[in-house]
């Protein structure tokens, strides 16, 4: 296995990571990244047999030490489905796609419409963030009526949920994990008291039918609840933000905007080139063989999901935007047990919003040239600045 070194955070890097990829993907489906100390793989197979084998998850097969500053962090993590295997990832997840259903789903169809052209039509004179005033916007507003928190909310849910992401952000400092922890805590308590006013005043809302879930005996406890919503709230926009921004990015400079006539094939090929996640860890359970290399118990393994689209061993031209390819799978939203539960939303807000924006600004023009953050494991702009042309 060949070792490669390669910082991520080099500003080169962050602006595209993908030559690197190509490069480590020339060593075989794995190597050894020296900068994180883990074996990974851009491997597409790779990634896929990874995600579906039991013999491999999200928890630590033994107990990681954790600093005494970090512990209410990570005691919302404790609860969290993201984080846990089954048995106790399965009630959870269960109560939670029982309230987030195809139906559901598919329901916020002309509410995401309606909120994507009353935000276009609040959109300033002249030069604007794109991020700031739609990317950002329209998904913390989707899952914040979804889950029945107050829109008012929004400004302080994004500023909890962009502060605990950066947990898992490289180059984490003392500076971030503070932030991270005092968002935590805001986050909880926030949580706590409106889990308490939905039980006193139930309404048709995620969080009503997560806490008559509980209170019907079912495994989820008040803690639970609380990391579930906190999570789904987190994902729940996160990840959208940076995939609306880096798909209005590459539509605008490949100029394909025409072919969100097609919307499905187009969104699907914007979450394939350039993904707004771009690592994803699993721990080994059991001695198990992928591809030829035999991963022991303890051992973590980095799945590079950026890279694994880009699989030549599976698209043609996979460095290029093309939004007629024929759709085939992507680890974007993972695969297995642990496959995103908010990616139909995801596709849907997408699929609905990025049309109505283009209809109603066929003029739009980048100003700048856009600029990627430094938010490794992550992979989303700073901002983008553009002009709605006449």
């Amino acid at each position: 296995m060949q070792s490669f070194s390669q910082s991520p955070t080099d500003p080169a890097f962050v602006q595209d990571p993908y030559p690197f990829y190509e490069t480590a993907r020339s060593a075989g489906p794995f190597f050894y990244w020296k900068d994180y100390n883990l074996i990974c793989t851009g491997d597409a197979a790779a990634c896929h047999a990874i995600f579906r084998d039991r013999r491999l998850g999200r928890e630590s097969p033994t107990p990681l030490a954790i600093p005494d500053h970090l512990r209410p962090f990570y005691a919302v993590e404790a609860h969290s489905m993201l984080e846990l295997e089954p048995p106790r990832h399965t009630g959870l997840r269960s109560l939670v796609l029982r309230a987030f259903t195809s139906r559901r789903i598919t329901a916020l169809q002309p509410e995401i419409a309606a909120l994507s052209l009353q935000l276009i039509d609040a959109f300033p004179a002249g030069e604007f963030d794109l991020l700031k005033a739609f990317g950002a916007k329209l998904p913390v507003i989707i899952i914040a009526r979804l889950l029945g928190v107050p829109e008012a909310m929004s400004d302080d849910l994004l500023k909890w949920s962009n502060a605990m992401v950066g947990m898992y952000m490289a180059g984490r400092d003392r500076a971030r994990e503070d932030r991270a922890v005092a968002a935590a805590k805001e986050f909880v308590a926030f949580m706590q008291s409106y889990v308490e006013e939905r039980r006193a005043r139930p309404a048709d809302d995620l969080i009503t039918h997560l806490i008559a879930a509980e209170e019907a005996g079912e495994r989820l406890t008040t803690d639970e609840l609380i990391s579930t919503c906190i999570l789904l709230l987190n994902a729940g926009h996160e990840a959208t933000v940076h995939t609306i921004g880096n798909g209005v990015k590459t539509l605008l400079e490949t100029g394909t905007q025409a072919s969100l006539a097609h919307p499905e094939p187009t969104v699907e090929e914007i979450l394939r080139f350039d993904p707004a996640l771009h690592m994803f860890t699993r721990w080994v359970y059991a001695d198990v063989d992928v591809m030829g290399h035999t991963f022991r118990r303890g051992d973590q393994v980095a799945l590079l999901l950026a890279a694994a689209n880009r699989d030549p061993g599976v698209w043609d031209d996979p460095a290029e935007f093309d939004p007629k390819r024929p759709i085939k799978p992507t680890v974007t939203f993972g695969a297995g047990l642990h496959f995103c539960v908010g990616a139909p939303l995801a596709r849907l807000e997408l699929q609905t919003a990025l049309p109505i924006l283009f209809e109603r600004l066929p003029g739009l023009r980048l100003t700048e040239p856009p600029a990627y953050a430094d938010v490794y494991h992550f992979h989303g702009l700073k901002r983008l600045m553009v002009r709605a042309q006449a």
